[in-house]
């Protein structure tokens, strides 16, 4: 069983009674810990199946063919493939191989919009990536009109503001098994994350530590939910009374596992402003700052693949 809440957030979804109530338990749970489970999020489990089937077939690849969709194909999308130790961790190689994903879009001139990379050898992924994109963001704005009702702001407020057309990140991970007798080995180190709302489908195997008040605690999988957790980003624009909290992933499972973060943050070239009852705060702590979302989400993905980075400025 988890030590972090497990909310029914069902009436944020619908539109029907009890959102007020759904909204006090999100509220309770971003300034404990800042993560919690949710559960009646509406998206069908033949999709989650699907997609985890299809990253499963992706990931038995060998890495040759991998290759085929490396990010370095993805030019400034910053989209595809990369292997094991090729993503940083506070300067460190996590143990972890993984697909970046976004919304999908014509090629332009910014960075981290594109289309996406897609294995030939596994078509089916294409189309589960995208179905899920589609549901998540539906499940991210939700949450979020669960999170404006918590802070005594309307229930569009981020949706008709903020995220009227979020920046939408998607990743898979795959995980092999993690050396049982090192301690210092990670899957990914301890972090916390930059935006708004993380929406993250584990498979059954476990592995994600979150460090709460009491210290760090296991938050295992539970069937048909997703944890879910707030980033920097909402922490800075509630002046810290909501909490972005440090995390971290080992694999002890002795298998290998999957995870499916969903990103949903701000949009690319929203300043974003503080909020209403926090009167000159900045998102970021910062009297003068005068930038948008994405120059602040670059500066941090460069730090993740510097070497990347450096090939695109």
């Amino acid at each position: 069983m988890s030590e972090l809440p497990i909310i029914d957030v069902s009436p944020l979804v619908t539109g029907g009674p009890g959102k007020e109530a759904v909204a006090e338990e999100i509220g309770a749970a971003c300034r404990d810990s800042g993560f919690f489970y949710i559960r009646g999020h509406g998206v069908p489990a033949e999709l989650i199946d699907r997609l985890d089937a299809a990253a499963r077939r992706f990931f038995e690849l060998p890495e040759d063919v991998k290759n085929e969709i490396a990010m370095e194909r993805g030019g400034r999308a910053w989209r595809g493939f990369f292997p094991v130790g090729g993503e940083l961790t506070s300067g460190l190689p996590d143990l972890k191989e993984g697909i970046y994903f976004g919304a999908e879009e014509p090629p332009g001139p910014l960075p981290l919009h594109g289309p996406n990379l897609f294995p030939a050898q596994v078509p089916e992924l294409r189309e589960a990536v995208l179905e899920y994109l589609d549901r998540m963001t539906q499940v991210g704005q939700s949450v979020m009109a669960g999170i404006a009702l918590s802070l005594g702001l309307d229930e569009d407020y981020f949706r008709t503001g903020y995220t009227a057309d979020p920046t939408i990140l998607f990743r898979i991970f795959h995980y092999p098994p993690g050396p049982p007798d090192d301690p210092d080995t990670w899957g990914v180190g301890e972090h916390t994350d930059y935006g708004l709302l993380t929406l993250l489908l584990q498979d059954a195997n476990g592995g994600l530590q979150v460090h709460t008040r009491g210290g760090w605690v296991e938050a295992p999988p539970v069937e048909g939910t997703f944890v879910c957790n707030i980033g920097d980003m909402l922490d800075k624009l509630t002046g810290g009374r909501y909490r972005s909290t440090p995390h971290r992933v080992r694999n002890l499972s002795g298998n290998e596992r999957l995870s499916f973060p969903f990103f949903f943050d701000p949009g690319w070239d929203s300043e974003v402003p503080p909020l209403p009852y926090a009167p000159g705060r900045r998102w970021d702590g910062q009297v003068d700052f005068t930038g948008t979302y994405g120059e602040y989400l670059l500066s941090k993905v460069s730090k993740v693949f510097p070497r990347l980075f450096e090939q695109q400025i």
